[in-house]
C-alpha cells in the first residue's frame, strides 16, 4: 500500500474561492441534485395526496346471506335491493370493483388478501326490518363490515369508509319506505335511520404485526439490505483491488491494481454478494423477530424468501454499477428505491394511486416482494396470496441481473475498454 499524496506536497495550492468561480464545476452536481429533488418529490407525494380520488377498482365483497321473505308488495328481499343498488350505483364508477360472493367465498378472499373488505347482510335482515313496524321487534336491524388489516391500514380504512358509506344510504333509502307507512312523529323519526352498522375485522393479524405496516418494513430492510450491501461490495472490491482510492479521514492510500477484466470482477462481486447477504438476512431476522417481537410464522420460508430477495436486488445493484460505472449508484437507488417504494402497493394500496404507479406496480421489485413477504407474515404463506408472485420476480430479477451484468461487461472486455491504470507515483 503506497501512499497517493505525499504529506506536504511542495509548490503552489489552489483555493477554494478560485475553484467556486469555475461554473463547469458547478454544472454536473447542480443538474443531477435538481433532478434528483425534482424526481424524488414528484413520486413521493404524487402517490399519497389523494387517495380516495385515485381509487380504481379496489376490491370489495358484496355478500347478502338474506333468505327473508320480502315486504308485503315488494318481490325481493331488501339483502337483494340493497346489493343491486351498490352494484347498480357502482356500475358507471371504476372506484370499486363490487364483488358478489357467498360468506365462504368471502371468508377465503379476505385470508388470501385478495380483497380489502366485505359487506355482509346477514340472513334475517329483511325479517328484523319488517319487524321495526310492529311491536315483534327485538333487535336493530345490523348490516356488517368486514375489514382485512393484513392489506394495510390505510387500505383497510378505506374499505371501511366506503362500506360504511354503502351501508348507511341503504339504511336511509330503507327508512324511506318505513317511513312511509306510518303516521306517528316519533314513530317516522326512528325509522328514518334503522341500520346499525357494525364494524368487524374479517381477517385478523397479530397483535405486533404494525396494524398491517411490518410487511412494509421488513420488505423495504431486504430491499436497503441487497442495495447497500450491494454498493459497500462494489466500493470495497474497486479498492481492494486498485481500482479506487480510500480515503478515511485524512488518510489516503491506493492498492496496486490487481490485473482482472470487467468480467472476472462482476464475478467476484457477485458471488461477494451473495455470501454476504446470508449474514445479513439472519441479522434481519434476528433483529425484528428475536430482539423486537415482530409476529412472524413460517420462519424458514421466510428466511429463504428474504435471502433470496435480497439477493436479487444486490446482484441487480452490481449489473446496472458494472454497466454505468460512477453513475451506477444513482441509477440503482431509482431502480429499487425511487420508483419502488411508492409503486410498492404496501402503504397506499395501488388502486388508490394514479395510473403512473400503477404501471409501476408491475414490475418494481419491491410491490412484488413485499406481497410475498406479506403472504407469509399474514396469510398463512398462501401462494395465490402474492408469494408465488414474489418468487416469480425473484427469478426474473435475478435472470435479469446476470444477463445483462455479463452481457455488458463481456462487451466491454471485447472491445479492449479495459480498467487498468497506471499506479500512482
Amino acid at each position: 500500500m503506497t501512499s497517493a499524496i505525499p504529506p506536504h506536497t511542495p509548490g503552489p495550492q489552489v483555493r477554494a474561492r478560485t475553484l467556486v468561480r469555475n461554473p463547469k464545476l458547478w454544472l454536473v452536481p447542480t443538474v443531477l441534485s435538481a433532478l434528483v429533488a425534482v424526481g424524488l418529490s414528484l413520486l413521493y407525494m404524487g402517490g399519497i395526496l389523494n387517495p380516495n380520488e385515485n381509487l380504481h377498482r379496489l376490491p370489495v365483497a358484496l355478500v347478502d346471506e338474506d333468505r327473508g321473505t320480502p315486504l308485503p308488495g315488494q318481490r325481493e328481499t331488501l339483502g337483494k335491493q340493497i346489493t343491486d343498488g351498490i352494484v347498480a350505483a357502482g356500475s358507471s364508477k371504476t372506484s370499486v370493483d363490487w364483488r358478489r360472493l357467498d360468506r365462504a367465498q368471502a371468508q377465503d378472499a379476505l385470508a388470501s388478501g385478495e380483497i380489502f373488505g366485505a359487506l355482509v347482510v346477514p340472513e334475517d335482515f329483511t325479517a328484523s326490518v319488517a319487524a321495526l313496524t310492529t311491536n315483534r321487534a327485538t333487535v336493530r336491524p345490523t348490516i356488517t363490515v368486514l375489514t382485512n388489516p393484513g392489506l394495510g391500514s390505510l387500505g383497510s380504512s378505506i374499505t371501511a369508509q366506503i362500506n360504511q358509506n354503502a351501508a348507511h344510504q341503504a339504511s336511509l333509502t330503507i327508512g324511506k319506505q318505513l317511513a312511509a307507512s306510518t303516521d306517528v312523529p316519533t314513530t317516522r323519526l326512528l325509522l328514518a335511520d334503522p341500520v346499525a352498522v357494525t364494524t368487524q375485522v374479517g381477517h385478523p393479524i397479530g397483535r405486533h404485526s404494525g396494524l398491517g405496516l411490518t410487511a412494509f418494513y421488513y420488505t423495504l430492510l431486504l430491499v436497503l439490505g441487497g442495495f447497500v450491501g450491494g454498493n459497500l461490495v462494489n466500493s470495497g472490491v474497486d479498492t481492494a483491488l486498485g481500482y479506487a482510492d480510500s480515503e478515511i479521514g485524512p488518510w489516503h492510500s491506493r492498492h496496486p491494481t490487481v490485473p482482472i477484466d470487467r468480467t472476472q470482477t462482476l464475478v467476484l462481486k457477485m458471488v461477494m454478494t451473495a455470501g454476504i447477504s446470508l449474514l445479513t438476512t439472519t441479522l434481519v431476522m434476528v433483529a425484528t423477530i428475536a430482539v423486537l417481537g415482530m409476529d412472524a410464522s413460517h420462519l424458514p420460508m421466510l428466511w429463504l424468501f428474504s435471502y433470496c430477495a435480497t439477493v436479487a436486488v444486490g446482484l441487480g445493484v452490481q449489473a446496472i454499477n458494472a454497466a454505468f460505472g460512477g453513475i451506477g449508484q444513482l441509477v440503482s437507488m431509482f431502480v429499487f428505491i425511487a420508483l419502488a417504494l411508492p409503486s410498492s402497493g404496501a402503504t397506499v394500496p395501488l388502486e388508490a394511486t394514479p395510473g403512473f404507479f400503477r404501471f409501476l406496480g408491475v414490475f418494481e421489485p419491491m410491490h412484488q416482494l413485499s406481497a410475498g413477504v406479506r403472504a407469509i407474515l399474514y396469510f398463512d404463506a398462501r401462494a395465490d396470496a402474492g408469494l408465488a408472485r414474489g418468487w416469480i420476480m425473484i427469478a426474473v430479477g435475478t435472470a435479469l441481473a446476470l444477463v445483462f451484468g455479463f452481457a455488458m461487461t463481456r462487451y466491454y472486455d471485447r472491445r479492449g475498454l479495459r480498467r487498468l491504470t497506471p499506479q500512482p507515483a
